[in-house]
């Protein structure tokens, strides 16, 4: 089959590759029909996060079943589903409290409670490196799905793969941060990252009846596009100093009642702070975080959804004690949730495809990444086609 295979930072290309078979009883065999690049795809990419052998890569996707295993009971072949990107046994305690992304069975080799850098780590993910399972992903024609039981879901008829595809990830991360947040409506919500988890953020703000909605990014092409969607208010970032200012300007001197970090450590920077970063021996930078807290007002929630891979000295502890501020951070929990975002899907309440910018063949794969990347030709979102 042809796949997306990640061979070092930098190259990840179209391969041909042994198509995946059955190894556990609750396997499925998921023939791909939509799939999408993601921004956690390019801390692979840029080598923020290693991994030293070729792995298929891609963690949203879905598709038609083509196989099943013998314990699998309520799925079956010519089924069409959306996969949640945990891998997640459905048994285990964290499964069972509505953690998935804590699963104690899925990643037997690198799983423990202390969540270090290279050492145990939380549950399995699809197509996301040796520290997490080492499982291929579905950028690909042909996927292995494992627990099947537990994790993906039917998707009705009447909606595109397009409608569904961003249920397997960006969606259900965005709704999290906002979620997170336990918003009673009418709050402000200041959101740092206008790609595609940032703008799954405004969407899920809008849903909980956020009162005033602020986006901030350094891209203006990206602030326009979300505002034309969704009517939120934007920032285009400066420097952190004056974003946080103009927060606080829209928020009544108090700054936001939600900030959500939807960039992780690998942001823009420039070259003061990519050489305290080497002082520190740090990997990227929390600049994004920082803002967050600062721009949070004092009792606010600061919701973490962008990827830190890493420790970081100088970790504001004083700032947070002081202003008395919640900080919730990780994997969004999607299989707790997928069911119910679904619905909202379905209802027409928010869409979800409105923010793909690029469609190509897996052939392209090389050229999805290299764009969404440089942030090029306007990109904000690429889907790619398997079978094209």
């Amino acid at each position: 089959m042809k796949a997306a295979v990640f061979h070092a930072p930098g190259k990840i290309t179209c391969d041909t590759v042994d198509d995946p078979i059955i190894q556990d009883e609750n396997d499925i065999i998921l023939k791909v029909t939509s799939t999408a690049i993601c921004g956690s795809d390019l801390h692979m990419y840029s080598g923020g996060i290693p991994q030293p052998r070729p792995m298929v890569m891609g963690h949203e996707f879905m598709g038609e079943i083509v196989e099943t295993g013998r314990n699998i009971t309520h799925l079956h072949q010519g089924d069409r589903v959306v996969v949640p990107f945990p891998i997640a046994c459905g048994c285990c305690y964290f499964c069972e409290n509505d953690l998935p992304g804590g699963c104690e069975n899925s990643n037997p080799e690198n799983y423990g409670p202390e969540g270090g850098i290279l050492t145990e780590k939380g549950g399995g993910m699809f197509g996301y490196t040796d520290l997490y399972g080492g499982y291929n992903g579905g950028q690909a024609q042909y996927v292995r799905v494992p627990y099947a039981n537990f994790g993906p879901r039917k998707v009705p008829d009447i909606l595109t793969d397009e409608q569904a595809l961003f249920l397997t990830d960006i969606f259900p991360t965005g709704y999290t941060g906002v979620m997170w947040g336990e918003l009673k409506g009418g709050e402000s919500v200041a959101i740092f990252g206008a790609g595609p988890v940032g703008s799954m953020s405004v969407k899920s703000a809008i849903l909980h009846n956020a009162g005033k909605v602020i986006i901030v990014d350094t891209l203006q092409y990206r602030l326009d596009q979300i505002k034309k969607l969704t009517g939120c208010e934007t920032i285009l970032w400066e420097d952190a100093e004056s974003t946080v200012e103009k927060i606080r300007e829209m928020t009544k001197g108090r700054g936001a009642d939600l900030c959500i970090d939807a960039v992780g450590f690998e942001p823009e920077r420039n070259f003061l702070d990519r050489a305290k970063a080497v002082i520190n021996f740090e990997k990227g930078s929390m600049k994004v975080l920082e803002a967050c807290m600062s721009a949070v007002r004092r009792g606010g929630t600061v919701s973490v959804l962008g990827v830190y891979a890493v420790n970081y000295d100088n970790f504001r502890l004083g700032q947070i004690f002081d202003k008395g501020i919640i900080l919730k951070a990780g994997q969004a929990p999607v299989h707790a949730i997928i069911d119910k975002l679904m619905k909202h899907v379905e209802s027409g309440e928010v869409r979800l495809d409105d923010i793909i910018t690029h469609r190509l063949s897996l052939n392209d794969v090389a050229k999805g990444y290299e764009i969404f990347d440089k942030k090029e030709d306007g990109c904000v979102k690429v889907v790619l086609d398997p079978w094209m």
